[in-house]
């Protein structure tokens, strides 16, 4: 197979999401990842085998890559990921703890004073997680924040919209 057939392939691949993960594999993954991060200089999202396992591992696989990265080094993978890394370390918890990111982006989106494309992401994250793990993010957002969802739904939004949100918010009792 020459080279461009092979980059070609892996970058059409759909990403598997049934439950077989190879432990070995995500082993070898997270020293690759850990490498990567280690290299300094280029950003590890120009790395190629990053971007590989990144976009085509199941999340359950990325989160056994996740627990791995942690034996090798110490920390999670996106404790490791500092602020010249931010998009990476957003790509992480979204895969592997999205109940933890989406309760971030809520909070952020909530405050008073957020730009129009801040608060958007309100609308996004509740519409698009209702029916998947809305339960888990609401105790995560508690967790962090010390407040309900609901309620802070409540303080924050008017009218139609705030009962349109509350009611994709109370689906998930």
């Amino acid at each position: 197979m020459s080279p461009s057939t092979s980059t070609l392939l892996t970058k059409s691949c759909y990403r598997y999401e049934g439950p077989k993960v190879s432990e070995e594999i995500a082993k070898i993954e997270a020293r690759a990842i850990s490498e990567a991060i280690r290299a300094g200089g280029s950003s590890p999202l120009e790395n190629d085998e990053v971007i590989r396992i990144l976009s085509t591992r199941s999340k359950l696989h990325l989160k056994a890559v996740n627990k791995h990265y942690k034996e090798i080094t110490g920390n999670f993978l996106d404790q490791d990921c500092d602020d010249s890394h931010l998009i990476l370390k957003e790509t992480v918890q979204c895969l592997c703890t999205p109940e933890t990111y989406f309760a971030k982006i809520l909070e952020a989106s909530l405050r008073c004073n957020v730009d129009e494309l801040t608060k958007e992401a309100v609308s996004r994250v509740i519409v698009t997680r209702a029916d998947e793990d809305m339960k888990q993010i609401r105790e995560e957002f508690h967790r962090q924040f010390g407040i309900d969802l609901g309620k802070k739904i409540e303080d924050v939004a008017n009218g139609n919209y705030r009962d349109f949100l509350l009611t994709l918010v109370a689906r998930s009792d």
